[in-house]
């Protein structure tokens, strides 16, 4: 009877120190998993730790491990996903209040020059009537001078307005595609892994 005590007891005392190796092994996975930032799961924790996928469910320490090393990574590829999305809107808000800061500062401009070429063409005409010859030359000079720069201002100004519209339009693409992101890690983060 002694003797078979003493067998159950090293039987426990091994299947004990069985476990623990197990256990370390589990744990020596998923801190390379998390080297190398990788995705746990619980087929891929176990196929790394050379152990099964039942000893993962069933071993309460080792459920705990992987919970623990599924929530960690849930909560950093989380924080990722906000920091990319932040700095994608980022990039493209700035983008957007350039192009409208310098469209308001194109139409500020066309403004000013169409006043001036009013103001000119104001001259002209009282130029004609008052002296003939050279400086009414030098006045419709100037007046077609400002109207090409008009011209110039006036495409200048549609460039702009286009490149803003562009703007606006890569930003909404943009939060579409991180919403469609997000959605999809949600899915992915939902799906239970189901036991093998």
């Amino acid at each position: 009877m002694t003797s078979h005590a003493g067998s159950t007891s090293a039987a426990i005392a091994a299947r004990r120190r069985q476990t623990e190796g197990k256990l370390a092994q589990v744990a020596t996975a998923i801190g390379q998993l998390r080297r190398e930032r990788g995705r746990p799961t619980i087929r891929g924790i176990a196929h790394r730790a050379g152990v099964s996928a039942t000893f993962l469910y069933e071993n309460a320490e080792a459920r705990a491990l992987v919970a623990n090393a599924v929530a960690d990574s849930r909560s950093r590829h989380d924080r990722q996903a906000q920091q990319q999305h932040d700095q994608v809107e980022a990039t493209w808000r700035e983008r957007a209040l350039n192009a409208e800061a310098e469209l308001t500062r194109t139409q500020k401009e066309v403004l000013a020059q169409r006043q001036r070429i009013g103001e000119l063409m104001g001259q002209i005409r009282d130029f004609d009537q008052m002296v003939p010859g050279e400086s009414v030359q030098a006045v419709t000079t100037e007046n077609t001078t400002l109207k090409h720069r008009v011209q110039q201002l006036t495409r200048e100004h549609r460039t702009l307005q286009e490149r803003l519209e562009g703007a606006r339009s890569n930003l909404r693409f943009a939060d579409k595609r991180i919403a469609g992101l997000e959605a999809q890690l949600l899915e992915q983060d939902d799906t239970p892994s189901a036991p093998r």
